[in-house]
């Protein structure tokens, strides 16, 4: 039970993290692409392999720690639901060249993301 109202407090302030980062970033972007979703899911996916490597290597983190953080915080941050809906917009725009850069960009970068944040984790405290 303990583990689960950690998931859930962490993932309510990932999710407001979300959307305030979100809204922020949707009055300085074009609007034809989800520019704030994409960059949230790549900077959420590296703090998510910088928080794993930190969590393993240096801070000994307990599961409760990982709970909270990363099934938390970070998995309420980066849902992909969000990205689903926003390519989703796309197609039915009929902006299928957006929508599949979208599919590329967030897959790839993201991935590449949280080997980079894990690499750095590494660095710092291997």
């Amino acid at each position: 039970m303990k583990l689960i109202a950690l998931a859930a407090l962490g993932g309510g302030i990932g999710s407001a993290l979300r959307y305030i980062l979100a809204m922020g970033m949707a009055k300085i972007t074009p609007a034809s692409f989800p520019w704030p979703i994409l960059t949230i899911n790549i900077v959420g996916c590296f703090l998510m392999g910088l928080l794993v490597a930190a969590l393993a290597l240096k801070l000994n983190g307990s599961l409760e720690a990982r709970t909270f953080l990363a099934t938390g915080v970070l998995g309420g941050f980066t849902t992909f639901s969000a990205f689903s809906l926003d390519f989703m917009s796309l197609m039915q725009r009929k902006d299928y060249d957006f929508a599949f850069l979208y599919i590329g960009a967030s897959v790839g970068i993201s991935l590449l993301a949280i080997y980079a944040g894990a690499a750095l984790g590494r660095a710092l405290w291997a």
